[in-house]
């Protein structure tokens, strides 16, 4: 690519960013009769009143605008994460045992009050990044305290790693499924993933002799046991002694993987642990490169070792692999990686992004169509991925000295 290409791509990236993504979540998503905000609206931006309010929906927003208004300094954007972080710390908190529930209704009620330690650890990557944009004592303190409760209650002692749910007060549970397209299994590659990018901000601010240990164990922990030394992808979910329970391959968590990885490992600045995570990386974003890429430039949804098993082109995929692949040219210097990056990129803008009512499309079929069915908001629908697309893809386009003047 041309250094005028790049400056395109940045250009068009920033106002993705600022103009769709940021701004639709400003003017639609607000709930302004129970406060915070909405849990479910449809792609025609019909808001459903009295969906439920998720952990992880709420979590998301606020890591979302702290980081916008860290590169930004917009107020708009400040508000936005203050309003998320009072609904967090008022509704969702429990002042009982600590923590946060996982499922409110819309009224702000618990429904579900198990410790899912993903949903933690979405807490407190948006408290890590809060305190990023706005330093502020209290914030950590409840980051740190967060911390201590996963490392308390969800660490493994004796086999290493994270046990996926507890209950309300933090005991063993029977109740450890994410969701109900997941296994009811004691660990997970997508809880660690998430406990290690959470991990990684809250170092940024509080860099912990004790957390980095952590650190360097999860780590090394998902080197040893979640990534496949053959087949360089995931492993999806797993017993408590580690032994895999599933086939399938997700190419989006591969791709997401690879540089949310490679990102702990530099943040720790260990110089063998990144030489030995960047070799797992590369693998990792060799293998989606070439295995779950689509003629059309998008990844593939998912696989197992047979071949293909769902072909459709979901949202925060596409997003991951815009940032994996980038992360991976920046690693190597393979034209090829960048490549793959506009592509995917070039197939959002063309396929993904909703022209009409704003934000993206849930995901669409091989021939590009939207599935309507799919909400454009809900507990999962946010703009996390989206939106750190974008935030990473300016980051690192200016790392290249790519400008926009």
């Amino acid at each position: 690519m041309e250094q005028q290409d790049l400056k395109s791509w940045r250009q068009e990236i920033e106002s993705e960013l600022q103009d769709n993504i940021l701004s639709f979540w400003m003017k639609h998503a607000l709930d302004e009769r129970d406060g915070g905000f909405v849990g479910r609206i449809a792609n025609d931006l019909k808001i459903q009143e009295k969906a439920d309010k998720s952990l992880v929906l709420n979590a998301r927003l606020l890591w979302t605008y702290a980081s916008a208004y860290r590169k930004y300094g917009e107020p708009a954007y400040l508000t936005m994460a203050e309003r998320a972080y009072r609904y967090l710390t008022s509704y969702f908190y429990d002042r009982e045992n600590g923590g946060y529930f996982w499922l409110l209704n819309h009224e702000g009620v618990p429904i579900s009050k198990k410790k899912q330690i993903y949903g933690q650890a979405f807490v407190l990557y948006a408290f890590s990044e809060f305190v990023r944009a706005c330093p502020n004592e209290e914030v950590l303190k409840q980051a740190v305290q967060l911390f201590e409760l996963i490392e308390r209650y969800s660490y493994d002692p004796v086999y290493k790693g994270y046990i996926e749910a507890l209950d309300s007060n933090w005991e063993a549970t029977d109740e450890l499924s994410l969701s109900s397209t997941d296994l009811n299994e004691k660990k997970s590659m997508n809880t660690h993933l998430h406990v290690l990018e959470a991990y990684t901000n809250l170092y940024r601010v509080w860099p912990s002799e004790r957390l980095k240990e952590s650190q360097k164990e999860l780590i090394a922990t998902m080197l040893d046991y979640i990534v496949d030394p053959q087949s360089a992808h995931f492993k999806l979910f797993f017993d408590e002694r580690w032994n895999s329970k599933s086939h399938e391959i997700s190419y989006g968590h591969d791709i997401e993987g690879s540089w949310l990885l490679m990102e702990a490992a530099e943040v720790l600045g260990d110089g063998g642990l990144i030489d030995r995570t960047e070799a797992v990386a590369l693998t990792m974003a060799q293998a989606v490169y070439e295995e779950g890429l689509d003629t059309d430039g998008a990844v593939v949804n998912e696989a197992d070792p047979k071949g293909w098993t769902d072909t459709d082109k979901v949202w925060w995929p596409q997003a991951e692999a815009v940032v994996g692949f980038l992360n991976a040219y920046q690693l190597s210097g393979k034209d090829y990686f960048l490549n793959a990056a506009y592509r995917t990129w070039r197939f959002i803008d063309r396929y993904l992004v909703d022209k009409a009512n704003g934000e993206w499309f849930w995901k669409v079929n091989r021939a590009g169509e939207p599935d309507m069915a799919y909400m454009k908001v809900d507990a999962w629908k946010c703009p996390y991925h989206n939106g750190r697309m974008g935030l990473e893809v300016l980051e690192r386009l200016e790392k290249l000295n790519v400008q926009t003047k």
